[in-house]
């Protein structure tokens, strides 16, 4: 994978977090900053995230992997669809 393809899958990532960021009065974060920690996005707000990407790019996230750790900021949720990619492509 390519930094590019990296670069996309980021945005995305971020567009579509702006998104619920947006109905929650929140006008912007950074890439590192804790998502729930500061209300961008809240428990049902995950079920939407974790949806979007495994409809957005063909990944498959388990029960077990919907946790803090993988879904804490839009760098390590970006994390978790590079290493589900990657498992994907072996």
């Amino acid at each position: 994978m390519t930094v590019e393809q990296s670069d996309t899958i980021k945005s995305q990532i971020r567009d579509f977090v702006q998104e619920i960021a947006n109905t929650k009065g929140v006008s912007s974060f950074t890439d590192q900053e804790s998502l729930m920690e500061n209300g961008v996005i809240d428990s049902l707000s995950i079920f939407r995230v974790v949806s979007f990407l495994e409809d957005k790019f063909h990944v498959r996230i388990g029960d077990e992997e919907i946790n803090n750790d993988n879904l804490q900021s839009v760098e390590t949720i970006e994390q978790l669809v590079l290493s589900k990619r990657g498992k994907a492509a072996q």
